[in-house]
């Protein structure tokens, strides 16, 4: 006789990396003793990352639990205001035909570092040995809390230039890589899309990139009113980073509003002409890619504490000469909590886990 195991559950919001449509579905109990099957809400039309756990949506909706498909667990549990599951993918792959892709396109002897999304991750770390009998040197880099071999959009481990000859990323799209490639510009880059099943050589424009991020920069520093944006787009914006730019901002006397925004685009700041500087606090990539795009400056956090001098840019001694690309490393700005009582630093970066 099969038994059926009551759900503390009554609704549940499911997020994911695929798009869909957003649909609501009710559920009238049936006219019997055994408690109603839970319902579900789907909500995944416009969300793409491991940020974008929209908590606050759920509650509104009435939803007891969230199910999110797909990524790591990059917004502690403990944070988001209503219980969540976090469901890993792990997705194979052709090895056979990697393999013998990189035996005819790389030299063996070669020291690679793997990388790739995180639903390639356990393959990445099943391929280590395959490649190591190949001739291959295999190096799984990690940014901690990260976990080895897995990368962001805007965070990506340090290599050492002199101990890698070449990066090997896994996984579709470019978006991922270009964090690596940005965070390691001497080290050639290849990725290998394992739909397409094309190994390909992949370059970046770091010298372009680098003007246009220090010409908004420059801009920024003679900015007499600046804008800041906490993105709303899920927990994809942190109120404590925020809330370290403002202290900033409030030392030095500059004034500044403040907006929530779910999209950022240049029409909604050209409304306000007014501002002459913003930071987005959401997604380092959105200044990175389209900041040019703005007709005022549009910072990252970390841009913003450059121009406001709270520490080097990189094309200073102090910054090492390299873009860093750590925000949500163990102590980036995507990481920023609170200070303890007391402190009169006010909100400090700390890991988040």
């Amino acid at each position: 006789m099969e038994k059926k195991i009551p759900s503390p559950w009554k609704t549940i919001g499911r997020g994911s990396i695929w798009a869909s449509p957003p649909t609501l579905k009710s559920h009238t109990p049936p006219p019997t003793r055994q408690p109603p099957a839970p319902s579900s809400s789907p909500r995944s039309g416009s969300w793409g990352g491991e940020r974008c756990i929209d908590d606050y949506t759920a509650r509104a909706l009435g939803c007891d639990l969230l199910v999110h498909y797909a990524h790591s667990c990059l917004i502690p549990v403990d944070v988001t205001r209503i219980k969540t599951l976090y469901v890993f993918v792990d997705i194979s792959i052709d090895a056979a035909h990697l393999l013998a892709s990189l035996e005819r396109s790389v030299a063996s002897g070669k020291t690679m570092a793997l990388v790739g999304t995180i639903q390639f991750n356990a393959t990445i770390h099943g391929l280590r040995g395959a490649l190591e009998a190949a001739g291959f040197r295999v190096l799984v880099p990690q940014i901690a809390p990260l976990s080895r071999g897995e990368i962001l959009g805007c965070t990506s481990p340090r290599l050492d230039d002199d101990a890698v000859d070449l990066i090997l990323y896994l996984g579709d799209g470019r978006f991922h890589l270009e964090s690596v490639m940005i965070h390691n510009p001497s080290i050639p880059a290849y990725r290998y899309d394992p739909y397409s099943r094309r190994l390909t050589r992949e370059t970046y424009a770091h010298d372009e990139m680098r003007a246009l991020r220090l010409d908004a920069i420059r801009a920024a520093r003679t900015a007499r009113r600046w804008g800041l944006i906490l993105g709303s787009l899920g927990r994809q914006g942190n109120p404590h980073t925020m809330g370290l730019i403002r202290r900033r901002l409030e030392e030095r006397g500059i004034p500044y509003v403040e907006l929530l925004l779910s999209e950022i685009v240049p029409g909604k700041l050209a409304l306000m002409g007014d501002v002459e500087c913003w930071v987005q606090v959401a997604c380092p990539r959105l200044s990175i890619d389209w900041g040019y795009a703005f007709p005022r400056p549009l910072l990252t956090p970390y841009e913003a504490q450059v121009a406001l001098g709270v520490r080097d840019g990189w094309d200073k001694d102090g910054g090492g000469g390299v873009y860093p690309m750590d925000y949500y490393g163990r102590d980036g700005l995507g990481r920023t909590k609170p200070a303890v009582e007391g402190d009169e630093r006010g909100d400090v970066v700390v890991e988040a886990g």
